[in-house]
């Protein structure tokens, strides 16, 4: 073997091993933060933390069903609005968008991408929260959605462009006009990589904070509609975690937990729904 092969095979095998530590120690770092969430979060987790009201500040005890369903409600606004929105302007790029409109459009959207949450929390407050005068679950689902529009949007129109162009074709020469042949062949071609991105969407936007916090409030009572202002786990976790008594420190670790659970129930959700659409299909 001469030393120019030794040397090629030592330099592959030092940045093989590498590769091979800095994956490890990205894993562990990943294992190290679920595994310290999931330790300080599912002992301080009660039947009380699901059903009870918060407590006043330096009493013990009491829950975070308030957060619970306010977030819900939230994610929800968002996810009526942002969704359909960003699918629609995925299709459009995709399919209809020329050249300037659609690189203007597309530019938008990655640029809304990169602004951080919190401008669009007083970008939210400005629009929604000033003129109602009042904090609610209202602006805080429209501050949310705003996030979730161009997420939805871009990765529509990246898995619609992965589909092949002969499927286009083939359904417009057997006479389709381009929004059946959409509808009825691109979109089913495309959904399972839509799906997703619109999963992964929703769950990036279920954990913001800095727009909750200038839009929907919080609240110690139980929101009953979407124009008062209305407690969210996010931004519970903040005051908990910030507060100088231990109890609300346990209840942020819960909460901390909970919010985890809620996106990954959303995640196994959404793929028992896609398992059975594929087995209809069949």
């Amino acid at each position: 073997m001469t030393f120019r092969n030794r040397w090629r095979k030592t330099l592959s095998y030092g940045m093989l091993s590498l590769t091979g530590v800095c994956a490890v120690v990205a894993v562990s770092m990943l294992f190290l933060l679920l595994g310290y969430l999931v330790y300080n979060g599912w002992r301080s987790i009660d039947w009380d933390f699901f059903t009870k009201l918060p407590k006043s500040p330096g009493e013990t005890g009491g829950g975070m069903a308030n957060a619970i369903v306010g977030s819900v409600q939230i994610i929800l606004l968002a996810t009526i609005v942002g969704l359909p929105v960003g699918f629609m302007a995925g299709v459009y790029l995709s399919e209809f968008g020329g050249r300037t409109f659609a690189f203007l459009v597309r530019y938008m959207a990655d640029l809304l991408n990169g602004v951080p949450s919190i401008v669009i929390g007083i970008f939210a407050y400005a629009v929604v929260v000033v003129p109602m005068h009042i904090n609610s679950a209202l602006a805080g689902g429209f501050a949310l959605a705003l996030m979730l529009i161009p997420i939805t949007a871009r990765s529509t129109e990246q898995f619609m462009n992965s589909v092949p162009q002969t499927l286009r074709e083939g359904a417009l020469a057997l006479g389709a006009s381009k929004w059946k042949t959409i509808a009825t062949v691109v979109v089913p071609a495309a959904y399972r990589g839509i799906a997703t991105g619109m999963i992964l969407g929703v769950a990036r936007v279920a954990g913001e904070t800095a727009p909750l916090l200038f839009t929907s409030g919080s609240s110690n009572y139980m929101s009953t509609g979407f124009t008062q202002p209305t407690a969210s786990l996010p931004v519970m976790i903040y005051y908990r975690a910030t507060a100088p008594w231990e109890d609300w420190h346990r209840q942020a670790w819960a909460a901390g937990m909970v919010l985890l659970l809620l996106v990954l129930l959303a995640n196994i959700a959404a793929r028992l729904v896609l398992s059975r659409g594929i087995a209809v299909q069949k």
